[in-house]
């Protein structure tokens, strides 16, 4: 049985999936210093039941503030970070190797790659949050999540 609810798990959570997701969001977020941290917060976000949805729907007027209002909801959040750590690292080589993602290791910062040849899917969800988290520092991002970079 545990072999086929991890068979599920893969399945659903698969890189080839979600690097679309962290080259979406990278290519909407404004240029930040140490965004590298931010990477583990896309796929626990945009994967996430309530917060997903309230993504998709926000529009340009939308803010951290009135997408993540109820901060209640918020409560799994580091176990959703710290349970996909893996899913994410496998979805930043995967997106590195189909040069869709860059490093700078001077600002410690991801660049999406333009002209590539193997175009990915944008996701609207990660677009979304890559513009609801430009114009705000890492730190302020983190803290108004009420987690913590591992």
């Amino acid at each position: 049985m545990n072999n086929i609810i991890t068979a599920l798990y893969e399945i659903k959570y698969n890189p080839f999936e979600y690097g679309a997701f962290l080259a979406s969001f990278y290519a909407e977020l404004i240029e930040l210093e140490d965004n590298i941290l931010l990477s583990s917060l896309v796929i626990p976000l945009c994967s996430h039941p309530l917060f997903g949805p309230k993504l998709f729907n926000s529009n340009i007027r939308s803010t951290i503030w009135s997408v993540f209002d109820d901060r209640a909801q918020l409560y799994d959040l580091q176990e959703r970070i710290d349970g996909l750590q893996s899913l994410t690292d496998q979805c930043i080589q995967y997106c590195m190797v189909n040069d869709w993602l860059t490093v700078n290791e001077k600002s410690l910062s991801f660049h999406t790659c333009y002209g590539s040849d193997l175009a990915f899917i944008n996701k609207k969800r990660a677009e979304k949050l890559g513009r609801l988290f430009s114009g705000h520092s890492v730190v302020e991002i983190y803290a108004f999540l009420g987690v913590k970079p591992r």
